[in-house]
């Protein structure tokens, strides 16, 4: 089981060095996260390479459109990946902010301040930048990293940890700060979710599947994130072409990530006015659409939605549409189905988005916008870890404030209890 061996050595250098980096000058992280960003830049070449070799055995393993997409990088993907660095670099570091301070009655100075989680452990599919966002995230909050990416991924995952974390040692970050577990044995993510003695928090990103089986098994602690049935609700006062525009951003514009639309729930008072060439829009982007019987009757193109389909996050270009007799029954239908992601509203009627912010139970409410903007880089954080979709520790885009804990410094002058 040379998996073993791997995981643990790695988790013992992760977890040495990230007692120096939880310490270390925030000028020291910055000039690494720019270094990293330079090289991603450099050796794009290099990476593109490792990338075309995944790529092509995704095509062969038959991974979908979608998939291929999430797994494919270009030149202006990983420029893209090295701004996110040095977007990260230029925002401020949260480590040693203090959050409170007090005196007590005997003369106890306490002070409460932010540090870093420890060494985190990220599983994670498909994507290779978030080989990059993580590793830059889990640096600026001194974090030790140890990531574990797809096996679908490996090549890029091994070509992007080789130059960012080269670039990052030589830059004055502890070596073994940041690391990559290369096996591809699936025994080897079931290893990882029981090492309590070096990770001091998992966070999953990836389908369904693979956060049950986090969630389901893993004995250190979790933040879960990822899943994302998300809806739309066209309410009877919306403004027709403004919702249009935005189901279809929500749906077409990248199908295969978490925020992006999986149901599109419309009042029945505009669905004759609504349905009919939204829905032809959506046939013409190549959209597969299941609908309850009201729906059914707009377009020919629309199956029969099963219970099934309203509790699937497709990550394609599938759709469910139900059209709903009132704002309440979007909001139970919401509540029923949402993975507590991101939901939206499109109305004229202030009374009815304060309505749905407020009863709806997700990470993210929109009113009059796409959910498609639920995203660390579109909420001002840089780049993000993942969309925390719990309620304990952190909760919706997780930048590098989630990525800390507290500690109390007590000053005293001999107090006895």
């Amino acid at each position: 089981m040379e998996y073993l061996s791997e995981l643990t050595a790695k988790g013992k250098s992760a977890q040495k060095a990230g007692r120096k980096l939880a310490a270390l000058a925030t000028s020291i992280k910055n000039q690494a996260l720019i270094s990293m960003a330079e090289a991603l830049v450099q050796e794009a070449p290099s990476i593109l390479i490792a990338n075309a070799m995944d790529v092509e055995k995704g095509r062969e393993k038959g991974l979908s459109e979608p998939l291929l997409d999430r797994l494919t990088l270009t030149e202006s993907r990983i420029e893209a990946m090295a701004e996110g660095l040095r977007q990260i670099a230029a925002l401020p570091d949260p480590i040693g902010e203090v959050l409170s301070t007090s005196e007590q009655p005997n003369g106890l100075m306490i002070k409460k301040v932010r540090v870093p989680l420890g060494v985190i452990g990220i599983i994670y599919e498909s994507r290779p930048n978030v080989t990059v966002d993580a590793t830059g995230l889990c640096l600026k909050a001194g974090n030790a990293v140890i990531l574990r990416g797809g096996s679908e991924a490996i090549h890029s995952n091994i070509a992007i940890m080789k130059v960012i974390a080269e670039a990052a040692y030589k830059a004055g970050i502890p070596v073994g700060a940041l690391q990559l577990i290369e096996t591809t044995d699936r025994q080897a993510v079931n290893a990882m979710l029981k090492l309590n003695q070096y990770l001091d928090v998992i966070i999953p990103r990836g389908g369904a599947g693979l956060i049950k089986t986090v969630v389901e098994n893993s004995t250190v602690p979790v933040i879960e994130t990822g899943t994302g049935i998300c809806h739309t609700f066209v309410d009877e006062s919306a403004d027709l072409a403004m919702a249009e525009a935005i189901a279809f951003n929500a749906k077409v514009s990248r199908p295969g990530v978490c925020n992006s639309m999986e149901t599109l729930l419309v009042h029945q008072k505009i669905a004759k006015d609504f349905l009919p060439a939204m829905l032809g829009k959506f046939q013409q982007a190549g959209v597969e659409l299941r609908g309850c019987p009201e729906t059914m009757k707009y377009h020919s193109a629309v199956k029969q939605a099963s219970d099934e389909d309203w509790a699937t996050e497709y990550l394609d270009f599938i759709l469910s549409v139900k059209v709903v007799a009132t704002l309440e029954e979007a909001i139970e239908h919401i509540n029923q189905y949402s993975t507590r992601h991101s939901e939206a509203i499109i109305t004229k009627n202030a009374e009815h988005g304060m309505q749905f912010q407020q009863e709806v139970d997700a990470a993210a409410v929109y009113v009059n916008a796409s959910t498609r903007f639920t995203d660390g880089f579109e909420f001002g954080f840089g780049a993000e870890i993942g969309i925390s979709t719990q309620k304990l520790h952190a909760r919706g885009p997780m930048g590098l404030a989630e990525l800390t804990s507290i500690k109390y410094l007590v000053a005293g002058s001999g107090q006895i209890r």
